[in-house]
């Protein structure tokens, strides 16, 4: 919704502002202009980019217009299973937390999380991790090692279609610039003709450089901007899942371990140790808004 706000803010500046200059918005209203300038930017990013990346821009956009998901109320949705995940383990052994890492889909635990079952990379993340864990042997830094790279890989993997939306977004003024171009050689060749119709060309040949300007600063810019912090935020949480997950390797309490990933939560949408444990262990309200702790 605020992303949509923005771009409203920013069309609704300009337009007041060459309404008071008396300005006539059907010279504005240039469709062969958007068609040369947004075409031709999308070709580009069809050129350079593999088709995996091109969904992931189509989501990227999409999820900058639906909202984060990373609220205090996933967070708090995820301790909860962390806890009885952990409890789980400790009260019925190793071995029946293999089959839960091993089969999630399977698991009377992470069944009845389906939000968290819906987001693959941090499932796989977290059963991977847990499955190294519990065949034994490994040390927890090596275990840190092994989720940093996993991480790391992820987020290079994120920062992909975010890049490509930005090249795409610094191309938009120079197409803009091609759209005028063409829009002085088509004024060229009506020389000649009646003043109005070499002015209405000047105007549309304007327009394209305006257009260009505008979507890279105005629209594709900020949008990329937005996907970044999205990106960011995707990355806090897969750091919560490991701090989590580091907890769990050197044999923390439940209760401890679930404490260590609290902290790790950013502090806008942490919940509070009470909010945290109640949840916990029953009798605890939902999280509301993203009060700090």
């Amino acid at each position: 919704m605020i992303p949509i706000i923005g771009i409203v803010i920013v069309l609704g500046a300009i337009a007041s502002g060459y309404m008071m200059e008396h300005g006539k918005f059907a010279v504005l209203f240039q469709p062969a202009e958007l068609v040369i300038i947004f075409g031709a930017a999308i070709g580009t990013v069809v050129v350079a980019n593999p088709l995996p990346t091109l969904i992931k821009i189509g989501n990227g956009i999409a999820g900058v217009f639906g909202g984060s998901t990373y609220t205090k109320a996933l967070y708090l949705e995820n301790l909860k299973m962390l806890y009885e995940l952990f409890a789980h383990a400790r009260k019925a052994g190793t071995a029946k937390l293999e089959e839960d890492v091993d089969h999630p889909e399977k698991s009377a635990i992470f069944s009845k999380y389906p939000k968290f079952m819906k987001s693959h990379h941090a499932l796989h993340f977290l059963c991977d991790t847990l499955r190294t864990v519990v065949t034994g042997g490994v040390d927890p830094l090596e275990i840190d090692s092994m989720m940093e790279i996993d991480l790391e890989v992820h987020h290079k993997e994120m920062q992909e279609p975010i890049a490509a939306l930005n090249t795409m977004a610094d191309a938009l003024p120079g197409l803009g610039i091609v759209a005028a171009v063409l829009g002085v050689v088509l004024c060229m060749g009506a020389l000649g003709g009646p003043k109005e119709e070499i002015g209405a060309k000047v105007a549309a040949a304007l327009v394209g450089t305006f257009l260009g300007i505008l979507l890279c600063y105005g629209i594709f810019g900020p949008i990329s901007g937005a996907m970044a912090k999205n990106s960011d935020a995707e990355g806090q949480y897969m750091g919560f899942l490991r701090m989590a997950a580091l907890a769990f390797t050197k044999e923390l309490s439940p209760i401890l371990a679930v404490e260590m990933a609290r902290r790790s939560i950013p502090p806008a949408v942490r919940p509070s140790f009470q909010e945290m444990e109640g949840s916990c262990r029953g009798g605890g309200k939902p999280a509301s808004g993203g009060t700090p702790s």
